[in-house]
């Protein structure tokens, strides 16, 4: 798909934790989530603390820890209509443990969620996480960023 022939995308960018607003201006956001759209979309971003994160997979999980990366999707046609939350702490300690730049673990992060958002899922059959992660791989691929599941 051409750069001019991306679906459009509606994106609210919110800070509830601040301390990684210099790696996610929004032009960039924005670059990312399109570049795994397949529809036009609106799509809020928020970026959270460990106890916003914490309380957020508690409640919608069932599970009592912080994530790196919710997804609450509300429409997949005619529009992509969802909200992303990323726990900046969990992001942080994950690009550093796998040693990655903060801003490529971020695109990673919402490329997978965007993807989520349109029904993909990874975590029904060994065949659909087969299917994500391949067109994760893809999407990242075209960005210019690593593969996030080379193993070695």
């Amino acid at each position: 798909m051409s750069r001019a022939a991306r679906p459009t995308l509606g994106l609210s960018l919110q800070f509830a934790d601040p301390r990684h607003r210099a790696e996610l201006p929004r032009h960039k956001v924005a670059r990312w989530i399109r570049a795994a759209l397949e529809a036009p979309g609106e799509i809020a971003v928020r970026i959270v603390g460990e106890d916003e994160g914490r309380e957020l997979n508690r409640s919608y999980r069932g599970k009592d820890y912080a994530t790196n990366v919710l997804t609450f999707d509300y429409s997949q046609e005619p529009l992509v209509h969802a909200d992303l939350v990323l726990c900046a702490p969990v992001v942080e300690r994950e690009a550093r443990e796998l040693g990655l730049p903060l801003a490529d673990h971020y695109a990673h992060l919402l490329v997978h969620g965007t993807l989520h958002a349109q029904g993909w899922d990874h975590e029904t059959s060994d065949a659909d996480a087969e299917a994500m992660e391949a067109r994760e791989t893809e999407v990242l691929r075209g960005l210019g960023l690593h593969d996030p599941y080379t193993r070695g």
